[in-house]
């Protein structure tokens, strides 16, 4: 895994901590909830190719 997207995902995970945190002391619950949502998503969407690998990796050690 390369080091980038481990930074990546911390930064994303900042991101989203401080605007979740703006959002629900102005009142805005749901915008909030919102964007939590949608930086996993994205974090996801980074590391589904991660996920594929080992799936890929798993499977080929046990057909041997």
């Amino acid at each position: 895994m390369d080091v980038g997207v481990i930074f990546k995902i911390g930064a994303v995970g900042i991101l989203v901590s401080v605007l979740g945190q703006v959002l629900k002391h102005s009142g805005r619950e749901e915008q909030a909830f919102l964007v939590s949502l949608g930086g996993l998503i994205i974090v996801l969407f980074w590391l589904l190719p991660y996920i594929s690998d080992l799936f890929d990796t798993i499977r080929k050690l046990f057909t041997l």
